[in-house]
């Protein structure tokens, strides 16, 4: 035992006092980071910015994403002032969505056009986020530590949309990104949240008559579609009619003119049997005027809908009843 004891000394010794060279694959420089440099790859470090974003930009074309992803970082870091810098974090964007990382690569998209708002392919950066918010739109999920698929987030997606109109209010994709943030918010069946998207967008590009159209439309829709998950709350069906009522007279040669009739049609429907429910419940409690007013409502919003027989029939028994009622007194 004691000799063992011994040799481990021995060996213990010589590794100490005899040091060599080893490759360190993990390695950390000030202002850079920590990086993954397996022995002999350190050659894509350059000592100017200009040489750097070269190494980077011939990585990327050859889809050697990592190596591209350092270099540009590097240019970033080090020469940050630099002509080279924009660039630079232009490239590690394209980087992260070449490598899927969808959320990172719009995060340093926006990084981009925050830090170098003169970038001669701003348009180009924001198509990039148009495409990845459209992605997460479609159903993409969003991922946990940038590796793990962990869920969709309506949420998340209309904040981009929203992030990319901040950026350019009136670019080109901003009506259509206004758009999309109505639709990610009915994905969600957050209908209050999506009429706001739609008025929003018909608002502020009134004068792009094929947005305003579509948006308008698209409101009604959201109205129509909140209307049905509120139960006595007539008040949306009336703003989902009052809304198709502009559409049809704004813009009276638009395809969806019969569907937009259809639809009032059938908020009038809706609105007659609320009404008519509460007529049932006032009579139940046997507030006869009450439920006087609301049988009447019931049929002047739609005479034919399927419980009208039924409401002229109690409408009479109550008008009988109020009638034998001795008049209030003064």
């Amino acid at each position: 035992m004691y000799r063992w004891f011994i040799r481990l000394l021995l060996i213990a010794f010589c590794v100490l006092a005899l040091p060599r060279t080893c490759p360190a694959p993990l390695i950390y420089r000030p202002g850079e980071g920590w990086s993954y440099e397996p022995y002999g790859t350190s050659k894509w470090r350059r000592t100017r910015a200009k040489d750097q974003l070269e190494v980077a930009q011939a990585a990327f074309d050859k889809k050697d994403y990592g190596t591209a992803l350092k270099a540009a970082r590097r240019v970033v870091r080090t020469w940050e002032h630099s002509d080279y810098a924009p660039r630079a974090q232009y490239l590690v964007a394209r980087c992260y969505e070449a490598k899927g990382n969808d959320e990172k690569a719009f995060k340093e998209y926006q990084r981009v056009v925050e830090r170098y708002p003169k970038i001669d392919i701003y348009d180009d950066i924001l198509k990039r986020q148009f495409a990845i918010a459209n992605r997460y739109l479609a159903g993409q999920w969003f991922k946990l530590w940038g590796y793990i698929p962990f869920f969709p987030s309506m949420d998340k997606t209309a904040d981009m949309f929203d992030q990319m109109i901040r950026n350019g209010p009136y670019s080109q994709l901003a009506p259509q990104a206004q758009m999309d943030i109505g639709k990610a918010r009915e994905k969600q069946k957050d209908y209050p949240l999506a009429v706001k998207a739609y008025e929003r967008a018909a608002d502020r590009y009134h004068d792009m008559k094929d947005v305003a159209v579509d948006a308008l439309y698209k409101q009604g829709l959201a109205l129509q579609k909140q209307a049905q998950t509120a139960e006595y709350d007539q008040s949306i069906a009336g703003q989902a009619i009052a809304t198709f009522t502009d559409f049809i007279s704004l813009y009276p040669n638009d395809p969806r003119i019969a569907a937009a009739e259809k639809i009032i049609s059938s908020l009038k429907t809706e609105q007659a049997r609320g009404s008519y429910q509460l007529a049932r419940f006032y009579e139940h409690n046997k507030q006869w005027k009450g439920a006087r007013i609301y049988y009447n409502d019931a049929l002047t919003k739609d005479p034919n809908f399927k419980f009208a027989a039924d409401a002229k029939q109690r409408l009479e028994v109550l008008n009988q009843k109020l009638a034998k009622e001795p008049p209030a007194k003064q």
